[in-house]
């Protein structure tokens, strides 16, 4: 590995890059470009990544397909202003149609991974009895599944944290276990971690085990190609099959394009662009979808927000962002009963928690005041597992880019009410002196009984309490049943022979935890099955490295 002078933190990347990889610049092109493979794959994300390691040891001559750019921890300043526009889908400013869910997805090489906050959870056992139940998904079980969320666990270095968690993260378990609310700690995916806190902006010392130095660096090693800075923008079909793919070149801020065009023509074609962007590219290709299930049934975990000030300084920002959370608002509750939620502590940043936070002007400015102060904790609510909470709807907009319909039902807004009082309870449990819900017509209160006077009495609609989502999941509904899903339990699209779905659109439901071990485990288990269709022998085991 090598050093660069502004760094004393060895860059892969830039060493994979001087030892020759192979790596085109779309936005550098001056005229169009064809690239041949046997597999070619879009989007370089947690489905992507495993995807392409796993096929490029079987000897398979792969390319991968980022619309977003490459770039490494030379890159990485632990600047929110750098990283938001440079890293994230819309510069984290994803909406949903009606703009009352912000949603954070990842838009460069490793996807959501180079920016997510490690916490890694293999699909809970009731998600995927859940799953064989309604979808036929036999092969799905707990004890099928673990030998590929082992796998995947040894590859990326998945464990228990053995560092104290920081004062955020152990507020959440001094306030839940004085109320008798279990909790547990959170297994990250990473390696020499030096225990920043700033996992969501890229990791600028390499500890993080994303797909960015993992297994696309191993994809490349092996010969594969990357393509950055493009946009898929539709298959063209013959027949049952793919033929070719064509895809718009972007200019140097990814944002439009440059006037140059890449053609790509492979043998089999794996979609990995995540939930919303691989069912747009499937839809603006006119793929089949005979039963208009395509895009539909997409989960967020929709995601509310408690704030509350203490008289120690938390420093939200310092220290690995997640790593207690409790179950128990999912483990009591009936899977298709009332919503149920987990719990989290997230990483606080002045300009992610400034913009989330609601009200303006002078309060907002005296509560930014505080910042150190401040603490936060999260609910995810499981979406996906009742008529009511069916998720959302990928439409196209005119000019062929994705958005995702998603109505907020009233099953959904009586777990936002629930999860607001749970977090408020522990909150004040653990000490706070002052707890302010995240909804606009929320004050900052003194007591947990005004609290719950005033979360039981709220309003809740768009735009009033706040949503937010990091985890999109679903779209390409995974179903043997053609009746209930667009892609077959082996990973391969109904109806077109050389196309298979490897990413966290396939999941016909949320996963009910956060999602990048179950789409590692996942794509591991349906890459190998395809390395060996296209090849005729075994699939080879990555190895940690």
């Amino acid at each position: 590995m090598t050093t660069t002078s502004k760094s004393p933190i060895p860059d892969p990347i830039q060493a994979g890059l001087a030892s020759g990889w192979k790596v085109i610049d779309a936005s550098v092109l001056k005229s169009n470009r064809s690239i041949e493979a046997d597999v070619a794959i879009v989007g370089t994300g947690a489905g992507g990544g495993v995807t392409a390691e796993i096929l490029a040891l079987a000897g398979l001559n792969v390319v991968l397909i980022e619309e977003g750019p490459l770039k490494s921890s030379s890159d990485f300043k632990m600047r929110e202003a750098q990283a938001y526009p440079a890293l994230y889908q819309e510069s984290a400013a994803r909406k949903t149609k009606d703009k009352a869910i912000n949603i954070l997805q990842g838009r460069a090489v490793g996807g959501s991974t180079t920016v997510n906050w490690t916490s890694s959870f293999r699909t809970p056992k009731t998600t995927l009895n859940y799953w064989q139940e309604a979808f036929g998904l036999h092969d799905y079980t707990s004890e099928l599944m673990a030998p590929w969320f082992a796998m995947m666990e040894q590859r990326l270095n998945i464990d228990t944290w053995q560092v104290p968690p920081n004062r955020n993260n152990e507020l959440l378990r001094v306030g839940a276990t004085k109320l008798g609310i279990p909790v547990a700690g959170i297994r990250r995916n990473v390696k020499g971690c030096w225990n920043l806190g700033y996992c969501g902006m890229g990791c600028p010392t390499n500890a993080k085990q994303s797909m960015l130095i993992t297994t696309i660096p191993a994809a490349l090693s092996q010969g594969a190609t990357l393509l950055t800075r493009a946009r898929a923008e539709k298959f063209l079909f013959r027949g049952d099959r793919i033929e070719n793919l064509s895809c718009l070149a972007l200019d140097e801020t990814g944002l439009a394009p440059s006037g140059a065009a890449v053609s790509v023509r492979a043998r089999h074609y794996v979609v990995a662009g995540g939930a919303i962007n691989s069912p747009a590219l499937l839809m603006r290709s006119q793929a089949p979808d005979p039963n208009g299930l395509l895009g539909k049934r997409t989960f967020l975990h929709p995601t509310v927000i408690s704030s509350a000030l203490f008289e120690q300084k938390v420093e939200g920002f310092s220290g690995a962002p997640q790593t207690i959370y409790s179950d128990h608002f999912l483990g009591t509750q009936p899977i298709d009963g009332p919503i149920g939620y987990k719990l989290e502590a997230p990483p606080l940043h002045p300009l992610l928690f400034s913009t989330t936070m609601s009200g303006f002007g002078v309060p907002h400015a005296a509560a930014m005041k505080q910042f150190s102060h401040a603490h936060a904790l999260l609910a995810l609510l499981r979406d996906g597992f009742n008529e009511e909470a069916a998720g959302g709807a990928v439409q196209l907009k005119d000019d062929g880019s994705p958005v995702l319909d998603y109505p907020i039902s009233g099953f959904i807004w009586d777990g936002v009410k629930r999860a607001l009082l749970t977090m408020a309870e522990i909150q004040f449990a653990a000490g706070a002196k002052a707890v302010s819900p995240v909804h606009e017509m929320a004050d900052a209160y003194t007591s947990w009984p005004a609290a719950k006077r005033a979360i039981e009495s709220f309003p809740y609609a768009p735009r009033i309490a706040r949503v937010v989502s990091a985890h999109v999941m679903g779209g390409c509904t995974m179903s043997d049943d053609t009746k209930l899903g667009v892609v077959a339990s082996n990973g391969r699209y109904h109806g077109i022979s050389n196309l298979s779905v490897h990413d966290g659109s396939l999941f016909p439901t949320s996963i009910g935890a956060n999602p990048q071990l179950s789409i590692y485990g996942i794509t591991a288990r349906l890459a190998s099955g395809l390395a060996t269709q296209l090849t005729g022998k075994p699939a080879p085991r990555p190895n940690a490295m």
